[in-house]
């Protein structure tokens, strides 16, 4: 989840919550002052009727109408002493509408001058409270949706002015590629810590480019001064082997000396090889057909395993398997992969080839499955591990298929040994 998405979603939760407990809070303040305002009215009223009994007991014998009923009822010394007013909410029934409507309730006490206590009953009808009530919660509900959309969008936009720098910073990021200089980062910020970040990230792609040129010079000049005297040592064991003196176990030692110094040799370039995959030093892609590549590749390699008996099994789709990859890494990972399948097959071995538009699939004979987990590691080899084998060439097919985005995989099926080579995005088995 993006930064910028998952602040807003929390900032976005926290003023829900927020909003909700204020809305809340409110409704009751105001529901408690509406009470409290319908309570003082019945006081003044209850005050008003109390004073005209006192000056007038006939008052004593009237009720009044609904809006404002009231109803006056004799009490014992005993309860009026000890009356306390009370209010409350009640239902009155109304024989008109032949409904119950709700009503505010006093109940209060006072003493006549000749000594005798009355209870006043005093109610008002709360309707168009209720009515109020209800009103006001629509429009405090409308009101906070309206509040918080927004402000809901006032922190999008505010956000995404704040995180704007960020993403160039990433945009920037996603730009640098391993060989090439770093491009100018023109991020003008007042963020503190965005500045400090820009440049680090600066900082740190200069110091990636400086070790990756010095990394490349270094291999380049290590793999040229490890040829040359390879190379010598190499012409020098071919002079010495044309030497008549010498006897048969000294011949079969230099024969080891010199085949050694070839696997030097080999190893040399092949490490170089892998390097300069991994640094992404082949930078030129183009679509390369595998099927064209096989065509041009599985003669000659067939004619040197030759002495093998190795049956051939072609079989390929309508259309070509065409790769997004350099042409030379093309032509050393579908050799590598065609080679170790050759090299590894059993005398008089099945070698089975499949192309389809997404995939490539070679399969050879074989005695065991291989360790998957170890199986494209460096210098890995199988229990059957040539001699001449450097270890290598399955690390260098799978570094070659991640550059390009492929996927490499081995499985072992039916007493086979099957790699399968496929685009990212797609599956086959």
């Amino acid at each position: 989840m993006k930064l910028l998405h998952y602040t807003y979603r929390k900032l976005s939760l926290l003023l829900f919550l927020l909003m909700a407990v204020w809305g809340v809070l409110f409704y009751y303040a105001i529901i408690d002052e509406v009470i409290d305002e319908t309570d003082d009215t019945l006081e003044n009223q209850a005050e008003i009727l109390i004073k005209k009994a006192l000056q007038d007991p006939s008052i004593l014998t009237t009720e009044g109408t609904l809006m404002s009923f009231y109803k006056f009822q004799s009490i014992s010394e005993e309860e009026g002493t000890s009356y306390k007013a009370v209010f409350y909410d009640s239902t009155v029934y109304i024989e008109i509408e032949d409904e119950d409507e709700p009503v505010r309730v006093m109940r209060t006490a006072f003493r006549m001058p000749d000594g005798q206590f009355y209870e006043l009953t005093l109610m008002i009808s709360i309707l168009e409270r209720d009515d109020m009530v209800e009103a006001m919660l629509w429009y405090l509900g409308a009101l906070f949706l309206l509040f918080l959309i927004c402000t809901s969008i006032g922190i999008r936009v505010v956000l995404k002015g704040v995180f704007r720098p960020l993403h160039k910073l990433l945009d920037w990021l996603h730009s640098i590629q391993p060989g090439k200089e770093v491009p100018v980062l023109d991020n003008p910020t007042k963020i503190g810590e965005f500045r400090q970040l820009s440049d680090a990230a600066m900082d740190m792609g200069n110091r990636s480019y400086k070790a990756y040129q010095e990394q490349k010079q270094f291999i380049e000049n290590a793999s040229h001064e490890l040829q040359t005297p390879l190379a010598i040592v190499r012409g020098k064991v071919e002079l010495l082997a044309e030497n008549e003196g010498l006897t048969e176990q000294q011949m079969k030692e230099l024969d080891e000396i010199y085949s050694t110094l070839g696997r030097a040799v080999k190893l040399n370039k092949s490490l170089l090889l892998l390097s300069r995959i991994e640094n992404g030093q082949y930078a030129e892609l183009e679509d390369v057909s595998v099927d064209e590549v096989l065509d041009k590749l599985l003669p000659d390699l067939m004619d040197i395993y030759g002495g093998k008996q190795i049956h051939l099994d072609r079989r390929q789709g309508e259309t070509p398997f065409i790769i997004r990859c350099n042409h030379s890494l093309a032509q050393i990972l579908i050799s590598n992969l065609v080679k170790n399948s050759l090299l590894h097959n059993q005398e008089g071995g099945e070698l089975q080839i499949i192309t389809t538009p997404n995939s490539f699939v070679i399969k050879n004979t074989g005695d065991a499955p291989l360790n998957n987990e170890k199986l494209f590691h460096r210098f890995y080899r199988g229990t059957d591990g040539k001699k001449d084998s450097t270890g290598l060439g399955l690390a260098i097919a799978r570094s070659i298929a991640l550059s390009a985005s492929l996927k490499l995989t081995y499985e072992w099926q039916e007493g086979m040994h099957c790699f399968f080579l496929v685009k990212e995005n797609k599956n086959y088995r």
